[in-house]
This record gives structure tokens, C-alpha cells and sequence, in this order.
């Protein structure tokens, strides 16, 4: 019987243990479905202040806008109106008036400019012509002639006057001067310049003839040889041409010595005058 009041109580004791879990799984269940009500609702009501937010601000940018464009509006009316205010004439006189105003603009700038072009030119000319006249004067100036040969001068220059020929057996002219020196003796350059001419002239002998600045040549004649110069060649002051020979018909009984001139403007002038 004991054992039976055991079970029996044991059994009880199960049973009020299985209700009271039944009724706290119930009363959770409730909770929880409260809670999520609650929480569907607060996620409405915030929903709905977005949306009132979003409705206000998008009102405020019309009414913005709105302002904008009514101010605008009036700005333009004002501009028309001052516009329309304005005879036609006058609207023409100040287009007119702002064109010929560009016009003259333009002009005085285009003869501005001309004028500064042609100046420019001119000053660049003037410079260049003062520059090559100043390279001619100092050509001038440094343009002198050294012997071209060391000798006494045995028969000078004579075109107003007769100079005795021994080889002629008569009074002639003598358009040069006859520098005494031994055969072979080698005869210099007197000043700068470009073989012109390498010839055998008829009367004078092997003869060289170089062109100098300034209108300026130098003849050497009488020579044995030309072996140190070439036509065309550029030479310097004092560098050798050739050497003293003999070879002149119209000197041949004279001595030998070296006949040198001195050309001007193709006119035959005083060695003398040049050479020391």
C-alpha cells in the first residue's frame, strides 16, 4: 500500500511538473508574440516620420525653386521692360556706336603695329649698313702692303714721265716698280687676298696677279717659277708665291729683279707710295 501511495504521489508530483512547464512555455510564447507586435508597430511609426521628413524637405526645395524662379522672372521682366523703355533709334545708335568704336580700335592697333614693323626694319637695316661700313673702313684701314721682295729699287715708277728702257733702246713708261734680287729668290705675298690670274704675258713674263679687298691688286712679274700658289687659292700676307726669274722680253737685258705693281680700281698707282 505504501508502494502504491509512492507511485501515486510520484505520479502527481509529474504531472504538476509537466503543467507548470506547458504554462511557462505558453506565457513565453505570449511574450515573445508581444514583443514582436510591439516591435511591428515602432518600426511602422518610424517608417511613417521618414516619410513625413522626406514629404517637409521636398516641399521646402519647391518653395526654394519657386522663390528662384519668381525672382528671376522679375529680373528679366525689368530688363525687358528697360529695354522696351528705349526708342529704337537709340538701340541702333549705341550698336552702331560700340561697332565703330571696335573699328577704330582695330585700326589704330593695325597701323600700331605697322608702323612698329617698319621701324623695326629700318633700324635693322641701319644697323647692318653702319656694321658693313664699319667693316669696311677697318678692312681700309688694316689694308697695307709690305716688299714683296727684299731689294733696292733699281728703276722706279714713271707714268707722267720717260724712264729709259736698255732692252727697248728708249724712253717709255714704266708702270711698276723693278725691285733688285738674285734668281730664285722667293718672292711673298704683300697683303692678303686670292690668286687671281697665273699667266705668261707676252712682255712681262710669268706673272701673278692677286686680287685684295678695297678694289686692290698686286702684280709679280719676271718669275721663274709659280710653284707655291694655285688660281683661286686664298692667301695671307707674306706667304709665298713664287721666285725671281727672268723671263720679261721687254726687261730681259736689265738685271734680275722682281717688276711689281699696284692696281687700284684696275688703275695702275706708285708702289712707292705703299711699301717701305
Amino acid at each position: 500500500m505504501r508502494n502504491i501511495r509512492r507511485d501515486n504521489r510520484a505520479r502527481d508530483n509529474k504531472d504538476v511538473m509537466q503543467n507548470k512547464i506547458i504554462i511557462y512555455c505558453i506565457i513565453g510564447v505570449v511574450g515573445l508574440t508581444i514583443i514582436l507586435f510591439g516591435l511591428l508597430l515602432y518600426s511602422k511609426y518610424l517608417n511613417e516620420n521618414i516619410q513625413n521628413d522626406v514629404i517637409d524637405f521636398e516641399e521646402m526645395a519647391n518653395i526654394t525653386s519657386k522663390e528662384n524662379n519668381i525672382n528671376n522672372t522679375n529680373t528679366e521682366t525689368e530688363s525687358v521692360s528697360t529695354q522696351i523703355g528705349k526708342s529704337v533709334n537709340e538701340a541702333q545708335n549705341e550698336t552702331n556706336n560700340i561697332n565703330n568704336t571696335n573699328s577704330i580700335n582695330s585700326t589704330v592697333n593695325t597701323k600700331a603695329q605697322t608702323n612698329a614693323t617698319k621701324t623695326t626694319k629700318e633700324e635693322t637695316n641701319k644697323t647692318t649698313k653702319v656694321k658693313e661700313s664699319e667693316e669696311k673702313e677697318e678692312s681700309k684701314k688694316e689694308l697695307s702692303f709690305e716688299r714683296p721682295v727684299e731689294g733696292e729699287i733699281m728703276k722706279a715708277y714713271a707714268k707722267d714721265n720717260l724712264v729709259y728702257s736698255e732692252t727697248l733702246q728708249e724712253w717709255t713708261t714704266h708702270l711698276g716698280i723693278d725691285i733688285k734680287a738674285d734668281k730664285t729668290t722667293v718672292v711673298k705675298a704683300a697683303e692678303a687676298g686670292t690668286v687671281k690670274t697665273i699667266k705668261n704675258d707676252p712682255r712681262y713674263g710669268l706673272t701673278i696677279i692677286i686680287e685684295h679687298d678695297d678694289g686692290y691688286k698686286t702684280v709679280y712679274a719676271n718669275l721663274l717659277s709659280s710653284e707655291f700658289v694655285v688660281e683661286g687659292e686664298k692667301i695671307e700676307k707674306g706667304q709665298s708665291i713664287g721666285t725671281v726669274g727672268n723671263t720679261a722680253t721687254f726687261e730681259i737685258v736689265d738685271e734680275p729683279h722682281l717688276h711689281f705693281e699696284i692696281l687700284k680700281d684696275g688703275v695702275q698707282i706708285d708702289p712707292s707710295n705703299f711699301i717701305k
